[in-house]
């Protein structure tokens, strides 16, 4: 069964408190919180007093993913403000492998996001080091995008490099997650799914989750 995280870059940011709350009444596993800034993706989110925010009401894993230039340099910063898996991007990291060591170091899991036109390869040398690969199924920087279908080929090409390197690394897929996709990214070989409009523009968030875990 996937894990599910909900991505609060589509909650009502006037009501994240509430939002936030119905995340931990729900049936998901993670908050999945995308920080941007403008100039490694065409759009800025929010950053690290939004995410304190959130870690005071959440009860949840915080999934924090990093779509900003030059990562290495707030990875303390982000585990002080709570979160407990940090992501950066490969096409973000001059030094990948360091910055890995680093998130561990600091008490986190280490996730790599790869984009839409990256591929699995690029991993390999470092893919024991990663505890979570973001593949994004969409261009970064915007919600509500049309999920990309090459996703599913590069699911299946990750997971023979994970069985392949004997790693235990979790595959997550970031964007256009719906239940008209889920399951057949779950066949392929995806771990957590992430969803933001999906869910938080139903008119029931809680049954939306629900029925997205039931997918198998």
């Amino acid at each position: 069964m996937a894990l599910i995280a909900p991505s609060l870059l589509a909650a009502d940011f006037a009501n994240l408190q509430r939002d936030c709350e119905m995340v931990n009444a729900s049936a998901a596993d993670w908050f999945h919180l995308d920080v941007m800034d403008g100039v490694f993706v065409p759009n800025i989110s929010f950053g690290m007093p939004v995410i304190q925010s959130i870690a005071k009401h959440a009860t949840k894993t915080l999934d924090v993913h990093l779509m900003i230039v030059q990562p290495e340099r707030y990875i303390d910063t982000f585990k002080a403000v709570g979160a407990d898996i940090l992501t950066v991007h490969y096409e973000a990291s001059t030094h990948l492998h360091r910055s890995l060591q680093a998130i561990k170091a600091a008490g986190m899991k280490a996730g790599v996001a790869l984009n839409p036109h990256t591929p699995i390869d690029v991993l390999r040398d470092t893919i024991q080091d990663i505890d979570l690969v973001c593949l994004m199924s969409v261009n970064p920087g915007f919600g509500g995008q049309k999920f990309i279908e090459r996703t599913y080929q590069k699911v299946r090409e990750l997971k023979a490099l994970i069985t392949a390197e004997k790693a235990s690394t979790l595959i997550e897929i970031d964007g256009g997650v719906t239940n008209a996709n889920a399951a057949a990214l779950i066949a392929a070989g995806a771990d957590v799914l992430v969803a933001g409009s999906f869910v938080f523009s139903a008119a029931d968030p809680i049954q939306t989750i629900a029925d997205l875990k039931q997918i198998q």
